[in-house]
């Protein structure tokens, strides 16, 4: 229906979240014994490293590595870029878009099940207050709201970023309903100097 990448994502996510809740009746759901030890991998270390931070960098490397020397790495920076020219140069643009959102989507659903497999319980909103902080990661690790510019160490950078502000805050004893409102001010700024205004004549 043509609907903005963007705006298609938040709407999606209103439409599922609303109906997992409706499905849980609302609640949290608790993993039972024998599904936490199918999980308790998950948050058992190897030589001293948490199995989280290996997931992280294994899949952040296969990602890293599939946008800069893949086929569909280099299209979806295209596309990011341009659609029109994607489209003049060859780029079926509607299956890149289509796997980049699958693959997003696959991501963010193995991220859900490492959140509940660590705090052994499950609901809908349980990473709501992440939602953010994740948006402004990616743009403050510089990645342009207009496309054709950004990467995953860029994100990974920015993510660390954003991780050492919430730490900070925490730890000069910010008030946790101010930190929304940190990172909302983040995001406008970050997005303020990254935003390519050569690629958009009418700002809305």
């Amino acid at each position: 229906m043509r609907v903005p990448s963007f705006v298609a994502t938040l709407a999606t996510g209103g439409v599922v979240t609303g109906l997992a809740l409706w499905v849980s009746n609302g609640r949290a759901i608790t993993i039972e014994e024998a599904g936490r030890e199918n999980t308790a991998w998950i948050n058992a270390t190897i030589i001293g490293i948490p199995v989280v931070v290996l997931i992280s960098a294994v899949i952040g490397i296969a990602a890293f590595l599939a946008l800069r020397y893949t086929r569909f790495g280099r299209q979806a920076i295209a596309v990011g870029a341009g659609e029109p020219a994607a489209w003049a140069a060859g780029i079926n643009v509607d299956r890149t878009k289509i796997i980049a959102f699958a693959a997003s989507g696959m991501l963010a659903a193995f991220a859900g099940i490492v959140l509940a497999a660590r705090l052994s319980s499950g609901s809908p909103v349980l990473a709501n207050q992440l939602l953010l902080p994740a948006i402004a990661a990616v743009i403050v690790g510089g990645t342009a709201i207009t496309g054709g510019l950004g990467g995953v160490a860029r994100t990974a950078v920015g993510a660390l970023i954003i991780s050492i502000v919430r730490i900070g805050m925490t730890f000069v004893g910010v008030n946790i309903f101010l930190e929304n409102m940190v990172f909302g001010a983040v995001l406008i700024a970050a997005v303020a100097i990254t935003i390519d205004r050569s690629k958009i004549a009418v700002i809305k």
